[in-house]
Parts: structure tokens; sequence; C-alpha cells
């Protein structure tokens, strides 16, 4: 008896439990069942979902995982990375542009040989941005040495994590493996799925986590882990690499056989639909070949011989598998949700034809064909399209066009875009109004605003019309800033709320120059445009005014991802204003924690349950961080707040343009996410300030000094005053989470009171 046959009599049909769910809930699911040792993430669309449901579970009691939130998605990998290293089990989730910011890393995990498994959840790589899905991310971890599962439904979404983690821990293989599936189609829609009733079935299926490996787990046996080679050793272990890179191959195929047996569901490497006698095919990767399924259907009920090919794996490519299943094919067409540009193809095009090149006795003919980019769906009626094509190549002999995009429409002169908002630039936004002056005794600024009613003749900087929520106080925060700033600005806004919701191609909110950026280089981005633009009109080239202000507009966790592009824009000291709105979260793709976030808080990835009761730990306080670098001024705001606000964003603006880089930071309300009514929006903030969770003050040229005393004015109130108005810390004022509310108490007494000293001691 083979040593397959004796594992496929261990593996007797287990029983499960039938219910309708979502890709990304099926991840989470199969997850909590191995219960994994731990998870670094960080929130990205569409992938956030994964998190989430995770820590929905782990606030029930459903598993043991710890759930890491990282500064972004360079430092998640690194977290998975570390933990790897010790030999613990672990897991991840991204999309798109998360996967490029941790790319860097995933060589170093696959080159190192450490085992984990990661949800790779399709998406478009911007720019521009575009949150739906294609396969532009998905292509460039081809060449990262990782295996990589192909998931066309969330039944295959949930059997191969689950299949992902004993291929990755074999002994042949040893390599971390991505599962990847298709944004918004399979990770959101919701379908038929089984899953095992016992987690221990799952558990028993992947077997005792291996520890026979040079893991950094026991500090009595030493090991080091990443000595740089020369080339000699390095051609040996890519070597090594690539070999079990091929085994995974053969390893999949046991593993699928053993699942087969205990779940009844077979995934072969590759997924063939009427492929018998099949003259003309499509090969297409996850979600759409469901689709072409119906149309071969009806097809083959015509008398025509058509059938769909879809991988199972692509990593390693199943070369050997496509050649046979091409034998008798007359044409293939080849759909790509991604494109590898100037290649007169994408990726897996030139690898199929590569392998047909091996079968000196194939005569496919192959057409290729972008599609579907963007999240662009994919219905039947593509699908009979694509059919038509490779019949029409089929009847011809030939291929007219060998590789296309589908779906693209050509541009129309008499459509051109044309501006609705006139654009609107220098004298309007100059009030003459606010008087800024320098005291040569107090080497301080001082500023002279009039009555608010005055500045309400400046026109807004951004249009009516965005699509925020009901009660955001992102806009109204920005706008009462920016009466302060007089004359051109040039803003940057990172990715978040206030980019998203006034940016939707071809429609904009923007008065005046508008860039956006990734989270992650916000700032560096407008200290280039900056330095540009002053180069420029020093050569004589452009023709800028002495008053514009540079302003890059962050939030929804911006400062966490990007606060390395952050400090280092301070430190090399542009004159430009950092401005940050603070609600506390990531708000832009679903609440989630961010570590501006205070502690015991809710948010979609710090649930309250019987296990957890929100946030475990305090929140940052970026301000002092940004201080730290010795920039000139330094403020928080408040639009409760209004003279005080438009005084500092005046000083702002004259720091920014005479002496070097300024960061602000105002908080605002999230009324959706903070589940507070959107009436209370200013109390909510005043109270913020009046219980001295969010004192107002600005460090300029190094000295402290707090513009608003709520205990000088009679005005401090308790903090669980401040927490009562938000349905998002409600927990915290219950009895059984009063030790929470006193540590809570305690930390904003302490920042409140080393804020004074400094006030009161100069050289603090």
């Amino acid at each position: 008896m083979s040593v397959l046959e004796e594992k496929l009599l261990l593996h007797t049909k287990a029983e499960q439990v039938t219910t309708f769910e979502s890709g990304n809930e099926m991840a989470a699911m199969a997850a909590a069942q191995i219960n994994y040792h731990l998870m670094g993430y960080f929130p990205i669309t569409p992938s956030t979902e994964v998190a989430q449901y995770l820590d929905q579970m782990k606030s029930r009691g459903e598993h043991d995982i710890t759930l890491i939130a990282a500064d972004g998605e360079h430092g998640s990998a690194g977290i998975c990375y570390g933990a790897a290293a010790t030999g613990a089990r672990v897991f991840n989730a991204t999309s798109a542009n998360g996967l490029m910011y941790m790319i860097e890393q995933l060589p170093v995990q696959s080159g190192t040989r450490f085992p984990m498994v990661m949800n790779l959840v399709t998406r478009s790589i911007s720019g521009p941005l575009d949150i739906r899905g294609d396969h532009s991310d998905l292509y460039f971890a081809l060449n990262t040495g990782w295996v990589i599962l192909t998931a066309r439904t969330p039944q295959a979404v949930y059997d191969m994590n689950i299949m992902a983690l004993k291929i990755a821990e074999h002994a042949k293989v040893r390599l971390p493996v991505m599962v990847a599936y298709d944004g918004f189609f399979t990770s959101h829609q919701k379908r038929k799925v089984n899953y095992f009733k016992d987690r221990n079935v799952v558990q028993q299926f992947v077997g005792e986590c291996p520890t026979d490996y040079n893991f950094a787990r026991d500090p009595k046996k030493p090991v080091t882990i990443g000595a740089h080679m020369n080339g000699e050793d390095l051609m040996n272990n890519h070597y090594q690499q690539s070999e079990a890179m091929y085994q995974a191959g053969d390893i999949f195929q046991e593993v699928a056989k053993e699942y087969a047996a205990l779940s009844g569901r077979e995934y072969p490497v590759l997924d063939l639909y009427g492929m018998e006698a099949a003259e003309v095919a499509l090969f297409l990767l996850n979600s759409a070949a469901e689709t072409a399924k119906d149309v071969v259907d009806s097809l083959r009920k015509k008398g025509i011989k058509a059938g769909v090919i879809s991988p199972n794996i692509i990593r390693p490519f199943p070369a050997k598998e496509i050649r046979e299943s091409l034998k008798n094919v007359k044409a293939l067409l080849i759909g790509e949700r991604a494109d590898s540009y100037g290649a007169n193809g994408p990726n897996l095009t030139h690898e199929v034809k590569s392998a047909l090149q091996e079968d000196k006795e194939n005569e496919t003919l192959v057409l290729s064909r972008v599609f579907g980019l963007g999240g662009k769906d994919f219905y039947e009626d593509d699908a009979e399209h694509f059919f038509q094509l490779a019949l029409d190549a089929m009847e011809a002999g030939n291929v007219e066009k060998p590789f296309d995009y589908y779906g693209q429409i050509p541009g129309d002169t008499n459509n051109i875009l044309k501006p609705v908002i006139t654009p609107q630039y220098g004298d309007v936004y100059k009030s003459g109004l606010i008087e800024v002056t320098k005291d040569e005794d107090t080497n301080k600024l001082k500023v002279k605003i009039p009555p608010l009613r005055a500045l309400t003749s400046k026109p807004k900087r951004l249009a009516s019309g965005h699509g925020a929520c009901p009660g955001c106080g992102i806009f109204s925060g920005l706008e009462l800033f920016f009466k302060g700033i007089e004359g051109d600005v040039v803003v940057l806004f990172q990715t978040g709320c206030a980019y998203v919701v006034t940016t939707a191609y071809p429609y904009t909110s923007h008065k005046q120059t508008m860039i956006h950026n990734l989270f992650q280089n916000g700032a560096a981005t407008l200290s280039g445009t900056l330095e540009a633009f002053l180069e420029l009109k020093r050569r004589g080239e452009v023709d800028v005014s002495e008053d514009t202000t540079f302003v890059m507009i962050t939030g929804d966790g911006g400062m966490d991802i990007g606060m390395g592009s952050a400090i280092g824009t301070a430190l090399r000291n542009h004159k430009l204003i950092m401005l940050e709105y603070d609600n506390e979260g990531y708000m832009n793709t679903g609440s989630q924690m961010s570590y501006s976030t205070p502690m015991g808080h809710m948010t979609s990835t710090t649930n309250v349950g019987k296990s957890q009761q929100g946030k475990a730990f305090h929140h940052k306080d970026t301000a002092q961080i940004m201080a730290s670098t010795n920039i000139p001024y330094v403020f928080t705001g408040s639009e409760a707040f209004p003279q005080d606000l438009i005084k500092k964003a005046a000083k702002a603006q004259w720091y920014a343009q005479n002496v070097g880089t300024v960061y602000g930071k105002i908080l605002i309300t999230c009324p959706l996410n903070w589940k507070s009514e959107d009436r209370y929006g200013q109390t909510i903030m005043e109270a913020a300030v009046n219980s001295c969770f969010f004192p107002l003050y600005e460090i300029e040229e190094g000295i402290t000094n707090v513009t608003y005393d709520p205990e000088a004015k009679k005005k401090r109130i308790p903090l669980a005053d401040w927490l009562a108005y938000m349905g998002k810390t409600k927990h915290l004022l219950k009895e059984n989470n009063q030790h929470m509310l006193v540590d809570f108490e305690r930390e904003v007494e302490k920042r409140w009171q080393r804020l004074k000293a400094k006030h009161e001691h100069p050289y603090l």
C-alpha cells in the first residue's frame, strides 16, 4: 500500500455545515479553525474584512490568534516574517497597493524558506486609484518565490486556505503560500459554502506545527537567519528554492487528493470544464471562469465544442497539464485582468505560449485579450464574444490580431470634459483682514483676525457636491482652517475619506490644484512638488505668486503608515504645512483601528465582546512626535473653537512661507463610525477639548503655549461626559469596565499635566 493510500484512509469524509458566506468570511473561518498563532495586518480594501471577521470572532472567544495591527503593509509583512522565523503559524491578507508596499519583504520570506499563508484579495493597482478587482497586483507576485493558489469561489477560498498551510509546511516545500481570489467578485459576494463543523477536523488535517527547522525559537539553540551570501552560495540557495517550488506542484496534488477524501471536493491542477474533445477554449483565472462555464453549456447545445480552462495553481506554473489539455484544441483565447505593458501580451499569455512551444505537434492558435480592469464586470455576453473570436480564428486558420484589449471605449472629441466650476485663484482668496506680525522681543507671531462673519466672503476651497457622509466633520474643519490661509494653495491629499469623496473621475470638488498620492508617501511627494516649483520659479520657467502655500492633507490613519515620510519631510524642513484631520480610525476602509484610536474605543478591528473590550492600548500623540523633529510650528485645533483654529492657520501659513515645515492636527467627528448623532458634532468636539482629551495648544519655535485651558475657564468636564456622547465608547461606562476608564483617565491627566508643565516652563 502506498503512503498516499494510507493517508487517504485516515481522512474519511467529515461532517460539514452548509451556509451562505463570502470569500473574505471563509478565509477568516479557515484561519480561525486552524487557530494560527499570529496575524500581522493592515487594512486595505477589499481584503480588510478578513481581519475584521477574525477580530469579531476573537471578541466572541472563537480563536486565540494574536492580531497585530501594523503601521502599514510593509510593517505587517515584517511582523509576519519575524513570527514565521520563530516557527509560529502565521497568516495575513492584503490587496493591490498593500501588496506593492510589502513586496520588498516577500522574497525575503520565500528566500529564507519560512512558511506562512497570505490571502491576496486581488484589486487594481493605482494610479489612478481604483478599489475594484483585477489581477494587476497578482501579476507582481508571480516572481516573489511564493506558491500561488487561485480560488474561483468562496468555497475554494475556504478549502484552499486549509490546503495552503499543509503545502507550505511540507518538508519538501517549506515556502510561503498565497491564496488569490477576486476582490468584490469573490471576496464580498455570498455563495453557498460548506465548512467543517468540528475545527479539530481541520487541525488534524493540517497536522502538528513543524519544529524540525532552524527556527529562532530556542535561545539555548542559537541560529543566524538571513546572513548575506556570495554569488556561489546565493546560486545554490536559489536553486534549492526553485526545486522546492516545483516540488510544491506535486505536493499540491497530494494534498488535494487527501482533502477530497475529507471534504468531497476536488481541486485538480486545472479546472477543466467542457474540455472533452473541445475545439475552442477560454483560459481564465478565478471568477470569470465561472461566468464562462454557463456559455460553454449553451454553445455545447448548439453543437460547438467549447470549454474553459482555469488553473487552481499558477506557481509553480502547470505547463505539463496545460500542454495535455490543449492537445486537440484548435483555438484558445487567454483572457487576463492585467497587462504586461509593452510585452505584446500579459504574463500568463506568454507562459501558456511557452508551454505549448515544448509540444512540437501542437497547432493551437492562441489569442490574448486584456479585460475587466478596475473591476469592470465580465458577463455572459463578454464570454460569448471571446468564444466568437476563437471560433473566427479557428475557421480562418490564423490569428489576425494576437493581442488586444477588450472593453475599451474610444474617445469622442465632442464629449471633451469641460470645467463645471470656474477656477478660482489669487485675490479671491485674499481677504486682507488677517494680520500676522512678528514680535521681535518675544520672537513669537501676533495674529489679528476679524469677526468670523467677515471671513465668510472668502470662497470655499472645495465646491459642494462631494460625497461625504452626513455629519462628517472633515470639510467643515478643513474649510475653517482654510479661512485663515490667504491666497493660492497647492494641496496634496493622501488617500482617505477627504480624497475619495471629492474626486471621482471625471468629477472633482477642488477649485485649486490638488494632487493625490498614497498614504505612505504624501509628505515626500508634496516636498518634491514644492522644491520643483521653487526651482522652476528660480529659472524663470513658471510664474508662482509669493503667497502660494503648499498643504498636505492627511487623515484616516495616514499618520500611521505615512509617519516615516512625514518625519523625513519635517527633518528636511521644507516650507509646507502638514495638516492631519483625526477621526480616530481608518474610516475610508470601514472604521478599523488606527494608532490614533483612543484606548477602549470600539472599531471594526477592536470589537467589544466577552474576550476583549475595544482597543487595548493608548492613542498616539502625533503632535508631540512631530514637535520632536524641531520644526518651527506645531499646533492642535478644533472647529468647536473657530477663532483659535483660524489664528493658528494664519501662523501656519507665515511659518510655512518664511521658516519651514508646519504640522497641525485637528480633531473631527465621524458620526457613522463613532456611532453618534449628527447634531452633536460640535458638542462632542467641545467636550473632547474640555475633558482635556484633546487639548488646544501650539509649539512655536520650540516653546509650548496652551491656547485654551478648560480648568482656568472653569469648564473642565469628566472624561466620561465626552465618552457618553458616542456609541463606540458607551461600554467603557459600564461597571465591569471601570478599570479601563480609570486607566484612560490617568493617561489623559498625565498628558495634560505634562503639557501644562511645558507651558509653564519654556525649556521643557
